[in-house]
């Protein structure tokens, strides 16, 4: 349980008492704008065609990756910049992913922390090793495999919940760990393969 709870990379989200049941129900219409703005900012790109001619309009923005692999593996230093922009995406695509998810009703906040806490441990980029970002999107594989699963047990817990909040204004308990769980996973995964900000491996476990 220690080496879970000092990991660089924690979430824990406010168990809310009550629930809106009518933000409740129209949850997936209401997320809309809110899911543009994190696209957009994520740099996904779309496009048109207008009398033949193919037009793109890209995002800007996005987890900063791959610049920082060759920054760590050429110079091993990690801006403090770019992981400041990395956390605050992080953190928003969370609290969205959190309002999607039904643990809570608070419209998610581009900036605000909010109820969804998110804590990143900036690291000492010389303690890390320079070759092993290029390896560990292949090394996270099993976590990979696992999240497809909890994920889609996610799912079924949020359409549950979304019942049960429904009739009682209430996330049951258990349901609400479970997918707060899930997220945690997927952070800690995140945080290695992609964030970069340790070499630790991510644990296997739901638990804060």
């Amino acid at each position: 349980m220690a080496d879970i709870q000092s990991y660089p990379a924690s979430l824990t989200v406010d168990y809310p008492e009550q629930l809106d049941k009518i933000s409740t129900l129209f949850r997936l219409f209401a997320a809309i704008p809110i899911v543009i703005v994190l696209s957009l900012i994520s740099g996904v790109a779309y496009q048109y065609r207008v009398d033949d001619v193919v037009y793109q309009v890209a995002g800007s923005g996005g987890i900063v990756f791959f610049a920082l692999v060759l920054m760590l593996l050429f110079q091993q230093k990690y801006p403090r910049w770019w992981f400041d922009w990395n956390l605050a995406l992080t953190r928003f695509s969370y609290r969205v992913s959190a309002y999607l998810g039904l643990l809570r009703d608070e419209y998610p906040s581009t900036d605000e922390e909010q109820a969804v806490h998110i804590s990143l441990e900036y690291p000492d980029a010389e303690a890390l090793n320079r070759w092993l970002p290029l390896v560990k999107w292949l090394l996270a594989i099993p976590h990979y495999i696992m999240l497809v699963f909890l994920g889609l047990a996610s799912v079924v817990c949020i359409i549950i919940a979304w019942f049960a909040i429904l009739f009682t204004g209430k996330y049951p308990p258990g349901l609400f760990n479970f997918v707060t769980g899930v997220l945690r996973w997927g952070l800690r995964v995140t945080a290695y393969t992609f964030l970069l900000i340790t070499d630790r491996y991510p644990p296997f476990s739901l638990e804060a």
